[in-house]
């Protein structure tokens, strides 16, 4: 049976320690998610600053969720490039790993035109058997996946879905209404969410589910049940936390957050930088609000 791709799924972080990833930590924070009720696992994305992973470390990140998963939930392993090339031999990495499916990016800061896009995406979905699931997000690559070229995409079987980080509702609902019931897509933005859910989405590749699992869980749960006023009242419980991480790049917040909660340690790689200062504090602040941390710390 085909596994779905729907629910809260967390865009998982990549720890770090003494410059090296920190596997340990990675393993807890894995488990601590499928305890919570996090429906999926996404490593390798840009929270987890695929950008500056070295291939072997890429390689490695995800054989070590796939492993620590066990197939408790899908693996859906971020295998993207703006090399077709290099996308492809992480993605049949991913494929022989065990990944349930991958996460493809739009190529970034070479610009391609859309079709450019499309042959990229149909390269690598013709040499795996992977689904894949697009990843389409202009504020990072530079380049937008029109809905046009979206639903030319949707024709490739293998191509199953997309995360679409364009921030515009319009967009979004014109690639459900051009592409139908059989390509799922799920939100790229925490805040926009529940949005989307509204207008046919099924779900979200989440940063805030990194520190608040078990609520962006329980708002899916309560969305799927018909339970909209619970998930309302979940959206709006996150939405001060989401603003709070996404107070620099994404992912400097939302690893000081887990690093204040003792999950992981401080480290980022560069060019990012540890969030300092007034946004720290403003980070702090919001986390005891929300209850992640006692209020003395």
């Amino acid at each position: 049976m085909a596994k779905t791709f729907e629910g809260s799924m967390v865009a998982i972080v990549t720890p770090f320690k003494d410059g090296e990833v920190d596997e340990g930590a990675l393993r807890d924070l894995l488990n601590w998610q499928i305890e919570s009720g996090t429906d999926a696992i996404v490593p390798c994305g840009t929270t987890g600053e695929s950008a500056t992973l070295s291939m072997e470390e890429h390689e490695r990140v995800i054989d070590i969720a796939i492993q620590t998963v066990a197939g408790r939930v899908p693996v859906i392993a971020g295998t993207g490039s703006n090399s077709t090339v290099e996308a492809l031999r992480l993605t049949k990495h991913a494929q022989k790993a065990g990944a349930d499916a991958s996460l493809q990016v739009t190529p970034y800061y070479n610009r391609p035109v859309q079709d450019g896009i499309y042959e990229h995406f149909k390269k690598i979905a013709e040499n795996t058997s992977l689904p894949l699931i697009l990843y389409n997000i202009q504020s990072r690559t530079g380049v937008n996946i029109t809905p046009e070229t979206m639903a030319r995409l949707a024709e490739i079987k293998n191509i199953v879905g997309v995360k679409e980080a364009s921030g515009n509702l319009v967009q979004m609902a014109e690639i459900i209404q051009l592409c139908g019931e059989k390509f799922t897509v799920i939100s790229g933005d925490d805040p926009l969410t529940l949005p989307l859910l509204a207008i046919g989405g099924k779900g979200v590749i989440s940063v805030s589910a990194n520190v608040a699992p078990a609520d962006n869980a329980a708002m899916w749960d309560a969305w799927k049940a018909g339970k909209a006023e619970k998930a309302k009242a979940l959206h709006y419980k996150l939405l001060p936390l989401n603003r709070a991480l996404f107070i620099e790049t994404n992912p400097i917040p939302v690893k000081a957050a887990l690093h204040l909660m003792g999950k992981i340690g401080p480290e980022i790689r560069l060019p990012m930088t540890p969030l300092r200062g007034a946004n720290l504090e403003k980070l702090r602040k919001s986390m005891i609000e929300y209850g992640l941390l006692p209020g003395g710390k």
